[in-house]
C-alpha cells in the first residue's frame, strides 16, 4: 500500500478534526481580555480552506487523471460542488448544535414569547429590511456587479441559507423572463443581460449587435445568473458571520453595560415567571439518545414542509429553522409518553459545543477561498458590501432592541442573531453570555426574519441597479 500524503491532506475527516483542534487552541489565546473561544475554529478554517482549495484546484486543473491525488481533488470539485467538506457533514453538525440549543432554551420560551412576542416580530422584519435596503443602496458603488450577485451578497451577509434558496429560485425565474423579453428591453437593460452572458468566457458579445438571443445564449444567461447569486452568497457569508460574532463579543464593551448584571436581572425575571406558573413542574431526566434523535427527526421534517406564500411561492424553514422550532416546542412540552425532552443540561451543552465547533470549522473550510480571494482580488467590492450590510443591519437591530424596546442583553443577543438568521452568531452569543438563554430570543425572532429574507431577496431582483 502506497502512502499518499497529498490525498491525506485533502481528506475531509483529517481537515475537520485538525481545524477543530487548531481552532480551539487559537480560541484560547487572549487578546487583552478577549478571546475567540469556539469561534476560533471559523478563522482557522478560513485560512486552511483557502490553501487547500488552491492546492486541490491546481491538481484538478492539471487533468492528470492517473495521478494518485487526482481522485481526492476531483471529489471536491465534482462530488462536493467546489466545497472542501460535503454538505452532509455541514447539515449534521448544524442540526446537533441547533437541537441542543433549542432544548436548553425551551423552558423559558413560553414566557418570553408572551412578554416580548411583538418586539421579536418587529426586530426580525426590521433587520432583514434594513439589510436589503443597505444592499440596494450599495449598488450605486458596485458598477462592475449585477443584481444577481448583489442578491447573493445580501443572503450571504445575513448568513441565510433559506434566503439563498429563495434568491436562486427567483434569479432563475427572473433570468428566464428577461431572456425571453430581450428584444423589447431598453438598451441599458440589454447591456446588463449581455454583460452577464459574457461572464461565460466563450462569449464576447456586444449589445449593440445582438438583436435577439438564441437558445444557447438564453441558457447561458440563466446559468450565469444563478451562478452569480451563489458567488455573491459565498463572498458575503463569511463576512456576515464575522460581523455577528464580533458584535456578540464587543457590543457590551462599546456600549458599556455589564453582562453579568444583565444575566442577573434576566434570571430574576425568569425566576419570577417560574414562580407564577401553575401546574406540575416537569422534571429533568438523564440524557436520552432516543429523545434527542426524535427531536432531530421531527425538526428536520418540520423544516422540509413547503408553505405556500401566494406570489412569493413556496417557502420552508429548512433544517436550521425546523430543528430549532421543533426542539423549542418539544422542549417546552417537556414529555410525551415515554419520551422526555427536558434532559441533562450538561450533556446537551457538550453536544452543543461539539456541533458548534465542527459547524464553524466546516464553514471556514468551505468558504475560506472565496473570502480571502474576495479580499485580495476582484471580489473586494462584494466583500465590502457584505461587511457594510451586516454591520448596519446588526447595529440598527441592536439600537432599536436595546434603547427602543429596552430589551435585556441576554435575550437581545439571541434576537439579533435570529434577525440575522445567523446560527454561528448564536454560538458566539451563548459563549459570550456564558449560558444558553439567548437561544430563546433566537428561536422567537428567526421565523419572522426568515420571512423577511425571502420577501426582500425577491424584491432585490425586481429593482434596477442604482
Amino acid at each position: 500500500m502506497n502512502f499518499d500524503a497529498s490525498s491525506l491532506l485533502m481528506n475531509p475527516f483529517i481537515l475537520m478534526f485538525a481545524t477543530v483542534v487548531l481552532g480551539l487552541l487559537f480560541g484560547k489565546i487572549k487578546f487583552g481580555k478577549f478571546s475567540f473561544g469556539t469561534s476560533g475554529a471559523l478563522f482557522v478554517g478560513l485560512a486552511i480552506g483557502y490553501f487547500i482549495y488552491k492546492y486541490a484546484n491546481s491538481i484538478y486543473s492539471a487533468g492528470h487523471t492517473d495521478a494518485a491525488n487526482y481522485t481526492a481533488a476531483a471529489a471536491i470539485f465534482v462530488g462536493n460542488g467546489g466545497k472542501i467538506i460535503n454538505s452532509y457533514f455541514f447539515s449534521a453538525s448544524l442540526i446537533f448544535f441547533v437541537a441542543a440549543v433549542g432544548l436548553l432554551a425551551a423552558k423559558d420560551i413560553g414566557y418570553i414569547i408572551k412578554k416580548y412576542g411583538a418586539k421579536f416580530v418587529v426586530l426580525g422584519l426590521l433587520i432583514t429590511f434594513v439589510g436589503a435596503g443597505v444592499t440596494y443602496a450599495c449598488t450605486a458603488f458596485t458598477g462592475n456587479s449585477n443584481q444577481y450577485a448583489i442578491a447573493g451578497v445580501y443572503t450571504g451577509a445575513m448568513t441565510s441559507s433559506p434566503g439563498l434558496a429563495s434568491a436562486l429560485e427567483t434569479a432563475q425565474a427572473h433570468a428566464e423572463e428577461y431572456a425571453s423579453e430581450y428584444p423589447n428591453l431598453p438598451m441599458e437593460e440589454k447591456k446588463s443581460v449581455i454583460k452577464v452572458i459574457n461572464l461565460d468566457e466563450s462569449y464576447h458579445l456586444d449589445a449593440n449587435n445582438v438583436k435577439t438571443l438564441d437558445s444557447k445564449m438564453k441558457e447561458t444567461y440563466v446559468n450565469q445568473a444563478t451562478a452569480q447569486v451563489g458567488i455573491g452568497h459565498a463572498v458575503g457569508y463569511p463576512f456576515g458571520v464575522i460581523i455577528v460574532i464580533l458584535a456578540m463579543n464587543f457590543l457590551n464593551v462599546v456600549f458599556k453595560f455589564d453582562v453579568e448584571e444583565e444575566k442577573r436581572r434576566y434570571r430574576i425575571e425568569m425566576a419570577a415567571a417560574a414562580a407564577a406558573k401553575t401546574g406540575k413542574e416537569i422534571p429533568t431526566t438523564p440524557f436520552s439518545m432516543i429523545s434527542f434523535a426524535l427531536v432531530c427527526i421531527v425538526g428536520y421534517l418540520l423544516g422540509s414542509i413547503q408553505i405556500y406564500m401566494g406570489p412569493l411561492g413556496y417557502v420552508s424553514l429548512e433544517s436550521t429553522g425546523g430543528v430549532l422550532i421543533g426542539s423549542l416546542i418539544l422542549g417546552y412540552i417537556g414529555k410525551i409518553g415515554p419520551f422526555s425532552f427536558r434532559m441533562d443540561s450538561k450533556i446537551l451543552a457538550i453536544i452543543r459545543e461539539l456541533g458548534l465547533a465542527f459547524f464553524l470549522a466546516i464553514v471556514g473550510l468551505n468558504y475560506g477561498y472565496g473570502a480571502i480571494d474576495a479580499i485580495t482580488g476582484s471580489g473586494i467590492q462584494l466583500a465590502l458590501v457584505s461587511l457594510i450590510v451586516g454591520f448596519i443591519a446588526c447595529m440598527v437591530g441592536f439600537l432599536v432592541g436595546r434603547y427602543g424596546f429596552k430589551l435585556n442583553w441576554v435575550i437581545l443577543s439571541g434576537a439579533l442573531c435570529g434577525g440575522m438568521t445567523s446560527t454561528p452568531g448564536l454560538g458566539a452569543a451563548t459563549e459570550a453570555i456564558g449560558s444558553d438563554e439567548p437561544g430563546a430570543g433566537y428561536g422567537a425572532t428567526y421565523p419572522f426574519a426568515l420571512l423577511g429574507m425571502v420577501i426582500f431577496a425577491i424584491v432585490l431582483h425586481k429593482l434596477p441597479l442604482l
